[in-house]
C-alpha cells in the first residue's frame, strides 16, 4: 500500500540526501567494491567517533562515571581496531581497482563520557548487524572471510560494551541483520558532509523514526515510534500500517496504530527480540523490502528476562 508524507518530511529528506555523498540505489546489481565501501564508510564513522572520544574525554572522565582503567584501556584498544578496518578496507580497494572512500564530517551530538559510551555500544550493534545483513551478497570468498573477520571483533566490541553498562552482554541467540539502506538510515544523521570525490554508493536513507518511549521496555509493553518533522497516513486513507521488529528469522509484524506524534506499537513477546532490537513502519504485513519500508529502522533497547 501507497502512505503519502507531508512536505515537511520531503523537504527534510531532501537535505539528508544532499548532505550525505550516497546516491539511490540503481537496478544494477551491487558489487563487491560497493559493499565494501559500504563497510569502509560505517568504520570510517566508528574510527572517527572514538579518535574524537578519546580526545575529549579522560581516563578520569570515564572513572568519574564508574568506567575503571581497564575500560579506558579496552576503549584505546576498540579504537585502535577501528583504525585499522580502516586501513584494512583502504588497501583492499585500492589493490582491486576501486576508489575507497574518504573520511567525512561528523557530528555525534555527543556531550558527555556517559552519552558517548552508551552511542559506542549503540554504533558497535549497528556495524555488527550492517555486516551480517551485508554478507549474503558478497560474491568474493576472500571479501566474505575479509568481512567476517571484522564482523567477530565488532561483535566483541558490543558485548564488552554493553557488559559495562551493565547490559546482557549476549542478549539474544542470534544477531539482527539489516539491509543497506536501513543501516545507512542509522549511519546518515551523524553525517555532515562528505568529499564530493568519494564514490557514489547504491544506498538511500528512509525517513527517520524515533523511539518515544523512556525508561525499561519490555516484551508485550505499548511504545510509542514517532515519525519528528512528517506524518505518515495512507494514500487510500483507509489501509493499515504496521511496525515490522526484524530478527533473522524473519520479521514480527504488529499493528501501528496512529497516535500524536506517530503511532503506537506492541512489543512482541520472540526470544529473538531483545537487546538492541529494530523496528520499521511498513504497509505490508508479510515482508519488509526497501519498496514496502515507509519509516525507520528506530532502535530499541528492550530489557527482558534472561532464561
Amino acid at each position: 500500500m501507497k502512505f503519502s508524507q507531508s512536505v515537511v518530511a520531503l523537504a527534510a529528506t531532501a537535505s539528508l540526501s544532499v548532505a550525505a555523498p550516497l546516491a539511490k540505489r540503481q537496478a544494477s546489481a551491487i558489487t563487491d567494491a560497493d559493499i565494501l565501501n559500504y563497510a569502509l564508510t560505517l568504520e570510517h564513522l566508528e574510527d572517527t567517533f572514538y579518535r574524537e572520544g578519546l580526545a575529549n574525554y579522560t581516563e578520569a572522565d570515564f572513572a568519574a562515571i564508574g568506567l575503571d582503567a581497564t575500560f579506558y584501556d579496552n576503549l584505546k584498544e576498540i579504537s585502535a581496531d577501528e583504525t585499522t578496518h580502516v586501513a584494512f578496507l583502504t588497501a583492499g580497494l585500492t589493490a582491486a581497482g576501486a576508489t575507497p572512500v574518504a573520511q567525512c564530517t561528523y557530528d555525534f551530538g555527543v556531550s558527555t563520557p556517559a552519552q558517548f559510551v552508551a552511542l559506542a555500544s549503540v554504533l558497535e550493534g549497528v556495524g555488527v548487524s550492517a555486516y551480517l545483513g551485508a554478507a549474503a551478497d558478497i560474491m568474493s570468498k576472500t571479501y566474505l572471510t575479509d568481512a567476517a573477520s571484522i564482523l567477530t571483533v565488532e561483535s566483541r566490541h558490543n558485548a564488552y560494551i554493553r557488559q559495562a553498562l551493565g547490559e546482557s552482554p549476549f542478549p539474544v541467540p542470534f544477531d539482527t541483520p539489516l539491509d543497506f539502506d536501513e543501516v545507512y538510515t542509522l549511519a546518515a544523521p551523524f553525517i555532515v558532509s562528505c568529499p564530493a570525490t568519494n564514490p557514489a554508493l547504491p544506498v538511500m536513507a528512509f525517513p527517520e523514526l524515533a523511539l518515544g518511549t523512556t525508561g525499561t521496555i519490555v516484551a508485550n509493553q505499548t511504545i510509542t515510534l514517532l515519525t519528528p518533522g512528517y506524518t505518515l497516513a495512507a494514500v487510500d486513507g483507509s489501509s493499515p500500517l504496521y511496525a515490522a521488529f526484524i530478527t533473522i528469522l524473519g520479521p514480527i509484524f504488529v499493528p501501528a496504530t496512529p497516535v500524536s506524534g506517530g503511532f503506537s506499537a506492541v512489543v512482541p513477546d520472540s526470544p529473538e527480540i531483545n537487546g538492541q532490537s529494530y523496528v520499521v513502519l511498513t504497509g505490508c504485513s508479510d515482508a519488509v523490502t526497501d519498496d514496502t519500508v515507509v519509516a525507520g529502522p528506530a532502535i530499541i533497547e528492550i530489557t527482558n528476562p534472561l532464561p
